[in-house]
């Protein structure tokens, strides 16, 4: 919030709110939360109202995610229903994941340090949640706004379009189809049994093709949407540049990398470190390398789990994101509590969870004996940033190995129950 009330004070002041070194958010933004930074109840600070409107913005979040794991749990439910296998599961409890999903980003010591450091992160993350939360429940006009704002206030969340548009062709996170069709079609022609075929043209027909048409309204409204952003903003920066100047301070300002203050990611410590006349070279690896690296091999594994998708999606990117703040990872480990039925026999989970805690803990000890007691120098907290960021890493390697064994254990318990 400092860097908004500095914002919002050179506007006040009829300067561009990009003329500073600080800011460099939505304007929209700024027009919203700029004027709690000056006012005052009854003599408290205005950290109070600031306070108070993160903490609504991350009630509504946890609220949204609870719907949305309730969305997902009921088609767990359906999935192991039209498999056959939901009796041969009885005595495996399914849990519920939209409770458990609200309480750990509540509960998040990532969320409640974003909340105290009056961090923009919960709005950023409402926005990401009111995407999913829109896509899950077939609210298209709801998903595109949430999509736009939080690609609006973030760049690196325009990756959630690909998983929103599985979310809304193909429907909620199943089963590879096609796979399972192929295992009872092969016990069908070995058994001929007449139940089995019947159970086979069932799952067929509870198969959906990609919805074209709901995309396309999907894509309508991106653009509506998007459409009134930009008139908003360059309404609200007329007289200081227009648009020209804000993507210029925002998205420029994201991809350039042009702060390099240390913070709990890995790009400020490399691009201090380079040569002037190769920045520019790995500037572009840097920023393709998410695109073209993580992106397309994730989409074309998980698009039957498009929901999953987008938790991969987000924790790959808050890993690499130029500026990243904890919480980024109060989001992504909240998605991923919606799968926890799925990913129960996750591996090394915890070793992971230790990493997450001990780094956690060195981050501030490394921090202070660097920049405040001078008796390290940037090599331990850089050192402990890279940590984390294996950990992150090994988290989501983790994560999607166990979601793909999951799909696979359904295909060979299918098999089983065919033959039998």
């Amino acid at each position: 919030m400092v860097s908004v009330a500095e914002g919002y004070w050179l506007k006040q002041s009829l300067q561009s709110p990009y003329a500073g070194s600080m800011y460099h958010g939505s304007p929209l933004l700024l027009s919203i939360l700029g004027p709690l930074t000056t006012r005052r109840i009854e003599g408290k600070s205005s950290h109070h109202l600031c306070s108070l409107v993160f903490v609504i913005a991350d009630v509504l979040s946890a609220l949204l995610l609870r719907a949305t794991g309730q969305k997902l749990q009921k088609a767990y439910r359906l999935n192991l229903s039209r498999l056959g296998l939901l009796t041969s599961l009885h005595d495996r409890v399914i849990l519920p994941c939209g409770d458990i999903a609200a309480l750990v980003y509540l509960w998040n010591p990532f969320t409640i340090l974003s909340c105290v450091g009056l961090s923009t992160s919960p709005i950023e993350n409402l926005a990401v949640i009111v995407s999913v939360y829109g896509a899950v429940t077939r609210r298209v006009p709801l998903a595109a706004f949430g999509l736009v704002m939080a690609t609006h206030l973030s760049l690196y969340s325009a990756t959630l379009a690909i998983p929103l548009i599985f979310l809304l062709g193909y429907g909620l996170d199943a089963p590879p189809v096609k796979k399972v069709l192929q295992t009872r079609h092969v016990g069908v022609e070995t058994t001929g049994s007449t139940s089995d075929v019947s159970k086979q043209n069932k799952l067929t027909q509870t198969t959906q093709l990609f919805s074209w048409r709901t995309v396309l309204h999907f894509v309508f409204w991106v653009l509506v949407w998007s459409s009134y952003v930009l008139v908003l903003c360059s309404l609200s920066l007329k007289q200081y540049g227009g648009l020209e100047e804000m993507f210029k301070r925002t998205y420029g300002f994201i991809l350039r990398i042009e702060d390099l203050s240390p913070n709990i990611g890995v790009f400020w410590y490399f691009f201090a470190e380079v040569f002037d006349f190769s920045r520019n070279y790995l500037l572009i690896v840097f920023n393709l390398y998410i695109l073209l690296t993580g992106i397309p091999p994730l989409a074309f594994r998980l698009k039957h789990r498009p929901c999953f998708l987008a938790f991969a999606y987000l924790a790959f990117s808050s890993i690499l994101k130029s500026y990243p703040s904890v919480g980024d990872a109060a989001l992504y480990l909240s998605l991923w509590a919606l799968f926890v039925n799925e990913l129960t026999d996750m591996e090394h989970s915890c070793f992971i969870f230790c990493g997450y805690i001990g780094f956690s803990l060195l981050s501030p000890v490394m921090h202070n004996i660097w920049i405040w007691r001078g008796t390290g120098n940037a090599n331990f907290y850089f050192g402990n940033a890279m940590g984390y960021a294996c950990f992150q890493f090994m988290f989501v390697e983790k994560s999607v190995n166990a979601m793909l064994n999951h799909d696979q254990a359904l295909k060979k318990a299918t098999a089983e129950m065919t033959k039998n």
